[in-house]
């Protein structure tokens, strides 16, 4: 068995964490990788692997990404399309797609006795129809459309051609099960399970006194088009990076997209254990 190490040492204590992972994995007889530009830290490890993280995502059995949410999330994209499972062991603030804590790597021993689940998560895609041509991207997360000057939004969003509203907001997200604790929960959309299938919908600051968030079938085909009339545009983000800025007659769509990432659960039910232990505690 191969796993990838895959660390974000700018996360506190992802640096012991990703040294003790080594050595609980080597005691179980599994084989390290880790990028070539980490040799010096793990010199005095042996056996361990030095090779590219695109090179790891075929050939490794698991990549562990160790640090936050967006660390797993960038790992993830590095497997789209590939049969190699994602473990998320978090070193960051919430780790909500974790599937270990830093204190549980004790834990790694199991990927050898094949005692842990496999959550498939489905992704997204994005593809924009413009005056630069058609340009896609794949996301694990959300889509999200806002003003770049932060004014308020006009736009339609139409699902399979049929116009399914008329808004105006200062934005719009477009989330799968998994992106639902992210930016969409903290613009009150609802928390869902990962493994379900749907796409959800949900306004940034609607000015609208009714407005609620909306799942629709992940068969679905969604266009969202800028209609707001001054000249700045719409910008586009997909996981939180920038893809691309909406000019006059513009659009792009969301669909459900053509690979899931498996994710491992080896302590079972851990997006319900990070909820309630790190959404649920009272304010103080």
């Amino acid at each position: 068995m191969k796993a990838a190490l895959y660390p974000n040492f700018q996360k506190k204590n992802a640096l012991a964490c990703a040294r003790e992972a080594c050595d609980v994995l080597a005691a179980a007889g599994i084989e390290t990788a880790v990028s070539g530009v980490f040799r010096e830290t793990f010199a005095d490890k042996p056996n361990m692997i030095f090779e590219d993280i695109c090179v790891s995502a075929e050939t490794a059995d698991v990549v562990l990404a160790i640090g936050g949410d967006g660390t797993i999330l960038r790992c993830a994209k590095l497997l789209i399309g590939s049969d190699t499972k994602l473990l998320g062991i978090n070193t960051g603030t919430l780790g909500f797609m974790a599937g270990l804590e830093a204190d549980q790597l004790d834990k790694l021993a199991m990927l050898t006795t094949g005692e842990f689940e496999i959550s498939q998560r489905m992704t997204l895609d994005v593809l924009y129809h413009g005056s630069d041509g058609d340009i896609t991207a794949t996301v694990l997360n959300e889509v999200s459309a806002r003003s770049g000057s932060f004014r308020i939004c006009d736009f339609e969003v139409y699902s399979d051609d049929y116009l399914i509203g008329r808004y105006r907001a200062d934005g719009v997200l477009f989330s799968t099960p998994s992106g639902s604790t992210a930016y969409s929960l903290s613009a009150g959309g609802p928390v869902i399970e990962p493994d379900l299938e749907c796409i959800e919908m949900t306004l940034i600051c609607p000015h609208s006194l009714f407005s609620r968030a909306t799942l629709f079938s992940p068969t679905r085909r969604l266009r969202m088009k800028d209609t707001t009339v001054r000249d700045d545009s719409m910008v586009i983000n997909v996981d939180g990076e920038h893809f691309m800025s909406l000019g006059a007659g513009d659009s792009i769509e969301i669909c459900r997209g053509k690979n899931n990432i498996n994710f491992i659960d080896i302590i079972g039910n851990s997006f319900h254990e990070s909820l309630c232990k790190k959404m649920c505690k009272p304010i103080k």
